[in-house]
């Protein structure tokens, strides 16, 4: 009877498990992710450190281009003006509320960063899967070029692009104070394809012998669906894992090129510009006046790399689950 108990209980078993709904790849992702204590730290951080910019016009006690000349260089939570909120972290040397830019310019900085990320993962990946899937002249012609695009030297020539840019003044007129982020968004997008070129051509490479790729152009699917429906879709693992590691590289390139000035120019704030401004505080001064814009530099891509290492970990199939 014990036999033919457990028998049926083993059968019970196998039935409910036939019964269960598959598990989904990135269900199994995010909960691999989940355990990844890195990757939850720094996606809990990154993303009190988005909300906290989006909500800048609610959190910061001061617009960021009020100037104060009586209160130039505060020291940390000073008083305000009567009836003003102190200034938590100080001001600049203009009087502006320190606190209050580091909001704005995160939002700036954040936005630069999430419209090179996706322009880039875009022409990447459209570059990568059309060399891949269609081979031979179009190939070596795509990979021939990406291949001169990568021996470039990029900061010589984001400096001279950005500098020599801003003499149009069709464009200055068009876009006004904005006129410096769009020229930053398009030189680090210009140069910023070439690697996710690189990684989805092989990952293209890889699937268009598999068996599903072949038994689809036989039941007569185009060139253009088994690319967007087939070879797109299964290498959006090293895709997201590109986004996310490259993210954080976008706002250090940023934060380069406005702190040498040939980048996000002010009024409009970034991260990199502070520290430009930095640059003339008084010794005293200068620590402070460094370290806020630099810290969150340094939270902001820390935070991203963590996400990457994790998310890397959690879409590799040869994990267990």
């Amino acid at each position: 009877m014990a036999t033919a108990t457990t028998v049926e209980t083993a059968a019970d078993l196998a039935a409910l498990k036939s019964t269960e709904k598959p598990v989904s790849q990135w269900a199994i992702a995010w909960r691999r992710l989940r355990r990844h204590k890195l990757a939850m730290i720094g996606l809990v951080t990154f993303s009190m450190i988005v909300i906290a910019s989006v909500l800048a016009p609610v959190i910061a006690p001061y617009d960021y281009e009020e100037i104060n000349l009586n209160q130039s260089y505060a020291p940390f939570n000073s008083p305000g003006e009567p009836g003003r909120p102190n200034h938590f972290l100080g001001t600049d040397k203009l009087g502006r509320d320190i606190f209050s830019r580091l909001l704005y310019a995160g939002r700036i900085s954040l936005v630069v960063a999430l419209i090179v990320t996706v322009l880039t993962i875009f022409l990447g990946a459209a570059a990568g899967a059309i060399s891949g899937s269609f081979g031979g002249a179009t190939d070596t012609v795509l990979m021939r070029f990406t291949d001169i695009m990568l021996t470039l030297p990029t900061l010589p020539l984001l400096l001279i692009l950005s500098s020599n840019l801003r003499q149009f003044v069709q464009l200055q007129t068009f876009l006004g104070s904005n006129l410096s982020v769009a020229i930053i968004i398009f030189v680090l997008v210009i140069f910023g394809w070439m690697t996710v070129a690189r990684l989805v051509r092989g990952n293209v490479l890889s699937l268009r012998g598999q068996d599903f790729i072949e038994a689809t152009r036989a039941l007569g699917s185009s060139r253009s669906r088994i690319i967007m429906k087939h070879l797109v879709p299964n290498s959006m693992a090293p895709i997201i894992v590109a986004a996310t590691l490259g993210f954080g590289a976008v706002i250090i390139s940023e934060a380069a090129l406005s702190f040498l000035g040939f980048g996000v120019m002010p009024p409009v704030p970034t991260w990199g510009n502070m520290l430009n401004e930095a640059r003339n505080s008084p010794l005293e001064y200068l620590f402070v006046q460094a370290l806020s814009p630099g810290f969150m530099i340094f939270v902001v891509v820390l935070s991203i790399n963590f996400i990457g290492d994790g998310l890397r970990d959690a879409l590799d199939p040869r994990l267990s689950l």
